[in-house]
């Protein structure tokens, strides 16, 4: 079996990242985090919505490219090896994914066509505070009608026009869609430890939203939604990995020490191989993800957890050596070592910790032992 992607998708990976070179430097990334008031890259937002990477996945009647997901985990990687500081993953992954999953047809014939226009921002809230987010015991209450509830934090929270939310109803949760500029909505901004993806604490006070799916019955929709934003985010997290391995590399046969490279001494060739090493491992798990998803395999549940653990691994890893590479550089604001370090500890934690992610693998592999 060839996990491997086709021409096409490689082409359309090296335009992806030509383009991402070009318009999303490091310069630009820093723009946003030096920026309180700057959120995302709206230019690099506008620029991603022409060349119509939002639609992508989204089916050709609703306004999309009616490509597949394999694609999307293309782009995915390039956008993570950039660090591209735009709400893709909150509005592609999550919103746009919940709608083709579980949405109404007057839903998708609404919104979707927007996301691919680049018009509605997406916003997944379901943490209510510290912690893993318990669907069973959530405060967050809906009657058919009206929200009431706090989420905090919620990534993207402060730019979306639209969110999910995660709610309590009739002894169940349910999955929520709420226009966000409406009356009854307060948002708040959150400080994260990287400030080029915001968050926010949203507030929401008898604020009108409609269903996703059953009253109640959003547990298997939600289980599947996660799945599916773990393979596309653990392919952010793959070219992530990949660029801080390079800048590592890069950084050491260019660093003279006692007369030769510093890449030419065991400690610093030890780590820069554990890094590749962990990097080919979260590629094999990310690609066995790729290939679940596209096919809506019944090993995806296993084969996301196994992505998210390996990609989340390796990325930490080779962001961390990164900066170990560079030394004492590699510890100031001037150097790009700590954008990797800081979108490292985000993406961990985006759609779930690799401890909750390890806890899921067992439970797909002792599931799949059992059948």
């Amino acid at each position: 079996m060839n996990f491997d992607f086709s021409e096409d998708q490689k082409f359309l990976g090296d335009q992806a990242r030509k383009y991402l070179s070009e318009q999303c430097t490091t310069a630009e990334v820093r723009k946003v985090l030096n920026d309180d008031g700057m959120a995302c890259h709206e230019s690099l937002w506008s620029g991603i919505a022409e060349m119509g990477w939002l639609g992508t996945a989204i089916p050709e009647e609703y306004g999309g490219l009616g490509l597949g997901m394999l694609e999307l985990c293309v782009l995915a990687e390039e956008i993570g090896r950039a660090l591209a500081p735009v709400p893709f993953s909150s509005t592609v992954y999550m919103l746009a994914e919940a709608l083709k999953l579980g949405g109404s047809e007057a839903q998708k014939q609404a919104l979707l066509p927007e996301i691919a226009a680049g018009k509605v921002i997406g916003a997944y809230a379901s943490s209510e505070g510290p912690g893993a987010p318990d669907l069973s015991a959530l405060k967050t209450t809906f009657d058919g009608n009206k929200l009431n509830g706090t989420k905090i934090p919620v990534l993207d929270g402060d730019i979306a026009t639209h969110a999910l939310v995660t709610a309590a109803e009739n002894g169940g949760v349910s999955l929520v869609l709420v226009d966000l500029n409406q009356a009854g909505v307060k948002r708040t901004v959150v400080k994260t430890l990287d400030p080029t993806r915001s968050h926010a604490e949203l507030e929401f006070t008898d604020v009108a939203g409609e269903r996703i799916g059953e009253a109640g019955q959003a547990g298997p929709l939600i289980d599947k939604l996660m799945d599916r934003a773990a393979v596309l985010v653990a392919f952010e997290q793959t070219g992530g990995a990949d660029r801080a391995v390079e800048m590592a590399t890069d950084y050491a046969k260019s660093r003279y020490a006692f007369g030769r490279p510093i890449g030419g001494y065991q400690a610093i060739k030890h780590k820069l191989a554990d890094g590749w090493v962990k990097n080919q491992v979260a590629r094999s798990n990310a690609y066995y993800g790729a290939w679940a998803l596209s096919t809506d395999a019944d090993e995806l549940p296993e084969a996301a957890a196994a992505a998210r653990v390996a990609a989340s691994e390796a990325f930490w890893f080779a962001s961390k050596e990164n900066i170990q590479t560079h030394g004492g550089m590699g510890f100031t604001w001037e150097v790009d070592c700590h954008l990797f370090y800081r979108r490292a500890k985000l993406l961990a934690v985006q759609v779930g910790s690799p401890k909750i992610w390890k806890e899921k693998l067992i439970s797909a592999l002792e599931n799949k032992a059992a059948a």
